[in-house]
């Protein structure tokens, strides 16, 4: 990537957090422990950096106002619409993903 000043490379990667969040809200259809098993990270995990980073700068935010801001709903909402009981495949491939990660 070319070099560019900071101010728009962090303009650039908000505009990509932006997008994925975007992209996982329509995908509802995929299930945060596909996305663990498969990439090792889930919106809960994005929310949770987000949250960080809001810790970090010392801006005040709420575990519940992050999920918010990344699952565009209350999480609980989010629950109750669109996640499904976890298959004994998907949970097999979760512990074996933590196991060989931590």
């Amino acid at each position: 990537m070319p070099e560019i000043d900071p101010q728009t490379q962090t303009e650039l990667e908000a505009a990509v957090f932006r997008r994925l969040v975007s992209h996982l809200r329509n995908r509802t259809d995929v299930q945060n422990i596909d996305l663990m098993n498969l990439a090792g990270f889930c919106r809960n995990c994005l929310s949770n950096w987000l949250k960080d980073a809001a810790d970090e700068k010392g801006v005040p935010l709420t575990k519940d106002e992050s999920r918010k801001a990344v699952y565009g709903m209350p999480y609980s909402d989010w629950k109750a619409k669109h996640q499904t009981e976890a298959s004994p495949e998907q949970q097999a491939g979760f512990s074996a993903s933590q196991a060989k990660d931590h």
